[in-house]
């Protein structure tokens, strides 16, 4: 019985140790497998950002033939680009469509967000909200290219065609849907005791939602903020159908204006863009933590 033990006692505290030793390799294996899928995704996401940059410095010739090419580089393509665009007009006007139009549909999609949530109709109860919830996301499944001839049509009966608000309605309507579904999501998992104390302290409907409710949504009105931003820059259908003025340019139409009908110039289009991009990348860069904390509110308790 004593040889029995003194072998078995050996082996047993070999597979401890082996098992308590292969632990940290698997952790280790499970940290350069995520290492890199994370570096391949960012290389992903850098490669066309940083393929554009490159082309903004080759001819065209050199585009068309070898477009990974170091060689050559000029910034004769930035020059005609800075020469032909009117880049103060244009920054100017997208500008004045992204506060305003972005500044209306937020304050639209936080009123109709908190009332889905926190109000209770007296026609159908919670049947009129649900079905008011999926009217407003089903515009999700609407695709921009449908919209644009009944806009169109929309603008030349109200006489708004090639003015401010033949962009800024239609901004608004499309980023309502998006913005409601986020707000939404958030306003449920909102904790009721803070409401519930405010309703004690004799606090009305109007200054809960907004002294109340409001400032403690930061996060999610700044992630909505800076997504519908981006997009009023870089959206392009509304602006080219519904803008015939240069005076009143975007910088999404800037960008088309070096492709004609039978020549592009890639080399100063590549240039436009990049021109384009820098302050996109500038809005992600300083905000991240606000989009990362907005995206991320409200998934844990």
């Amino acid at each position: 019985m004593s040889i029995d033990t003194e072998v078995k006692t050996p082996l047993a505290s070999r597979a401890a140790t082996g098992g308590t030793e292969s632990r940290p390799r698997r952790r280790s294996r499970g940290r350069i497998v995520v290492s890199a899928v994370a570096y391949l995704i960012t290389f992903v996401i850098l490669f066309p950002l940083l393929w554009i940059v490159l082309l903004s410095f080759q001819t065209n010739d050199t585009i068309l033939n070898d477009p990974f090419s170091l060689s050559n580089l000029t910034l004769a393509n930035y020059q005609q680009a800075l020469e032909t665009l009117n880049l103060l007009v244009m920054y100017k006007n997208t500008l004045i469509l992204a506060v305003v139009s972005v500044t209306v549909g937020l304050v639209i999609s936080y009123m109709a967000a908190f009332a889905l949530t926190r109000m209770v109709f007296r026609s159908g109860r919670r049947r009129t909200q649900n079905t008011l919830r999926f009217y407003f996301l089903a515009g999700l499944a609407i695709p921009v290219y449908i919209l644009l001839f009944p806009v169109y049509r929309l603008d030349i009966a109200l006489g708004l065609f090639g003015t401010y608000f033949a962009l800024i309605l239609p901004y608004v309507a499309v980023t309502i849907p998006f913005n409601i579904l986020l707000l939404t999501g958030f306003l449920r998992d909102f904790p009721e005791e803070i409401e519930q104390a405010a309703v004690m302290d004799g606090v009305g409907l109007w200054r809960m939602a907004w002294k109340v409710v409001f400032p403690l949504m930061r996060p999610v009105i700044a992630t909505l903020a800076i997504l519908n931003v981006i997009y009023v820059w870089n959206e392009f259908p509304f602006a080219v159908t519904l803008i015939n003025d240069p005076n009143m340019t975007t910088v999404s139409l800037g960008v088309s204006q070096f492709q004609g009908v039978y020549s592009v110039n890639y080399g100063a289009m590549m240039a436009s863009a990049t021109l384009v991009l820098l302050p996109q990348l500038a809005i992600y860069a300083g905000f991240q933590k606000q989009v990362i904390a907005g995206m991320t509110a409200g998934a844990v308790r």
